[in-house]
């Protein structure tokens, strides 16, 4: 399934069902406000958003309306845990604020991508099996710093379960391909590869996770010089070109010195 957060004013967002190919959405009112309810009682509550999602694919939801990514949120606004781990062994934390991913900057960054894995409830030392059974959902985020210090965390507008990944998700392993615009032209295309299961594992190694805990695999940083004015769309989108989690657009604003 695929599920995104409106914004509604609260600091949450109001947590909607998004179909297969995101057209369709419909608010999991009556089952869940809030993406943290659906991963505090996985095993009970997923179940029935699958429910609704299976409804929406068919068209059989009266109340359906068209998914409009510009209204979103994070689809997790808030988690008590967000850390990088970098493919030097490394690990960044950080509180775990995410930002809409239409959210502006103020001033011009150093974007460093990441695929961002949401975890269930884990235990601490578990290995990489026991950590792909606790991963719940996937989405890609964005780390934007200056001079090395964190400023904002963005989030795609979707947050998927990995059956939802097609062929490029097999035993535990994502291959999908980061696509990037600069100002409107093409500037990259990268290929993924990632396993978010051993990267859960390592953040678990000496510490529980709990449930909306979220490891972030790096993709390395975006080779761009941004300047004020510049946009930027990332996108990550399987071998044959269908996006996964919906595009991140930034806009950096015009007036930044």
């Amino acid at each position: 399934m695929k599920l995104a957060s409106y914004a509604d004013g609260s600091r949450d967002g109001h947590l909607v069902v998004v179909s297969r190919d995101l057209t369709q959405a419909h608010y999991a009112t009556g089952i869940a406000t809030r993406l943290q309810q659906v991963l505090d009682d996985w095993g009970f509550v997923a179940p029935q958003l699958e429910d609704l999602a299976v409804q929406l694919n068919h068209g059989k939801l009266r109340h359906a309306f068209p998914f409009e990514p510009d209204k979103c949120v994070a689809p997790l606004p808030r988690t008590s845990g967000w850390a990088v781990l970098d493919a030097d062994g490394g690990v960044q934390r950080d509180v775990g604020q995410f930002s809409a991913p239409h959210q502006p900057l103020r001033a011009p960054a150093e974007g460093r991508p990441a695929l961002a894995a949401i975890a269930g409830d884990l235990a601490a030392a578990s290995d990489p099996a026991a950590a792909l059974d606790a991963l719940r959902l996937l989405t890609l985020a964005v780390d934007w710093r200056i001079a090395g210090e964190l400023i904002v965390t963005q989030l795609a507008p979707l947050a998927v379960t990995p059956d939802e990944l097609g062929a490029g998700w097999a035993a535990g392993r994502l291959q999908a391909r980061l696509h990037c615009l600069h100002n409107g032209s093409r500037q990259e295309v990268r290929d993924i590869d990632a396993q978010p299961g051993a990267a859960l594992a390592r953040l678990a190694r000496l510490r529980p996770l709990r449930a909306g805990q979220v490891a972030g695999i790096a993709l390395g940083a975006l080779d761009l010089a941004l300047a004020a004015g510049d946009s930027l769309h990332l996108d990550l989108k399987t071998a044959e070109g269908a996006g996964l989690f919906g595009a991140i657009d930034l806009d950096i604003a015009p007036d930044v010195q």
